[in-house]
């Protein structure tokens, strides 16, 4: 193989990916104005169910431009010798391994990131705030994407360091000490990750004292789940639209509460969905997921080792001295169709998961008062009821709102 062909070959994934997504999203937005199902008609009046139509087309208009804009973006860096030029940069800086491609990466990220900062601006202050759901200071939206420049300088940065550090040491084994060392790393976050992260970013305090706390530690009790973590995050500070989650495991383990979902639902609905959480973590879901997302961490790495150290990959991008820097981007490409596959899969097995904590939530606590929840936390966020099935197939994690319903109904 020539690098002018694997050149194309990088073209060629950057395009049929880019064309996949666009006719999934146009098989989806042809369902946009479908009838409700029967199952859904008490989540939105007529005024609502236009307004819900209309933000799905809002945002399937601009996801066109801005994906479009995107890839035109990308193909021009390619065709331009882009990331020759940054190379260059990276090298008359400095001529240490090393640095040169943490140079190379923070300019390329950067100014990815800074081309598509218009897009993500009008995205916040225009669509999200004409549906009345953007709560971001303009101040808070700059902030929050200097304290993310500055995570992905520390915290990728170190790790992509240590990569490097132990492919120049260790050779084509490499991927086992880097394995090893992400692995421990995914351990650690998942564990602290709300302690370490989520105060960079928002304000956590521990659930009152009163009904909702009461209630929730009864139910756990209940189901013999130990719980001495509940906290609420001020979610309100950037959107209206309500979440909760479940992180960490042994005595690391918490359950976090957006306020607007302590607004939007009332307490025993709030229970039905910790309910849900609780059902992850009784059936080993987090557990699973962890391992799993380890293992193919693992594969990544391996397959990574057998090509990153030929001279073709940085001769494909225009650049004329091979590094291993370079090689990671073609590397990132050319595993673009494994990783849709694997997600395809990871995908396939998180609807079946969500069931499994559904049913959970029914046989502990009431399946009604979570059919009330979800239809609720999908109307407050102008959900799409009637999703396009092979969209829900290739992007959905979780089950429809139909099949949910479906399932808690039985």
């Amino acid at each position: 193989m020539t690098a002018i062909t694997l050149f194309y070959i990088l073209i060629g994934i950057l395009i049929v990916n880019f064309a996949v997504d666009q006719v999934l999203d146009y098989l989806n937005a042809k369902h946009f104005s479908d009838a409700i199902p029967q199952e859904l008609k008490d989540v939105y009046d007529e005024e609502e169910y236009k307004k819900s139509q209309q933000y799905k087309k809002t945002n399937y208009q601009f996801s066109i431009i801005s994906s479009a804009f995107s890839l035109i973006t990308i193909l021009l860096f390619f065709y331009l010798d882009g990331f020759q030029f940054v190379d260059n940069l990276a090298r008359a800086i400095s001529d240490n391994s090393i640095l040169i491609a943490l140079l190379f990466f923070s300019t390329i990220i950067l100014g990815s990131d800074l081309i598509s900062l218009p897009f993500s601006y009008y995205k916040t202050f225009v669509i999200e705030e004409k549906f009345g759901f953007n709560k971001t200071t303009r101040k808070t939206f700059f902030l929050d994407k200097i304290k993310g420049w500055l995570m992905t300088a520390v915290v990728g940065g170190s790790i992509l360091g240590l990569i490097i550090w132990f492919y120049q040491i260790t050779g084509k084994h490499f991927w086992v000490y880097t394995w090893i060392a992400v692995a421990l790393f995914t351990v650690f976050m998942n564990m602290f990750y709300s302690k370490l992260i989520v105060p960079l970013f928002n304000k956590q305090k521990p659930l009152e004292e009163g009904e909702l706390k009461d209630n929730i530690t009864a139910y756990a009790n209940s189901v013999g789940f130990k719980l001495q973590n509940i906290f609420v995050i001020d979610g309100s500070k950037r959107s209206t639209k309500a979440n909760a989650y479940f992180s960490g495991f042994g005595k690391q383990k918490r359950i976090t509460l957006f306020d607007t979902l302590i607004n939007d639902l009332n307490t025993d609905e709030i229970v039905a969905v910790l309910a849900h959480e609780v059902g992850h973590y009784k059936r080993k879901h987090i557990i699973f997921n962890l391992i799993s997302s380890i293992l193919l961490m693992g594969v990544m790495f391996y397959v990574l080792s057998l090509f990153v150290n030929y001279p073709l990959m940085s001769q494909s991008l225009g650049v004329s001295i091979p590094s291993f820097h370079v090689g990671l981007i073609v590397f990132g490409i050319l595993y673009t169709p494994i990783s849709e596959i694997t997600g395809l899969f990871m995908n396939i097995l998180s609807r079946k998961f969500e069931y499994q904590a559904d049913n959970y939530a029914k046989e502990t606590y009431n399946s009604k008062l979570l059919i009330a929840a979800l239809k609720k936390l999908n109307k407050n966020s102008l959900s799409n009821l009637t999703p396009h099935p092979a969209y829900v197939f290739i992007h959905y994690s979780h089950p429809t709102l139909l099949q949910r319903v479906k399932n808690l109904s039985q």
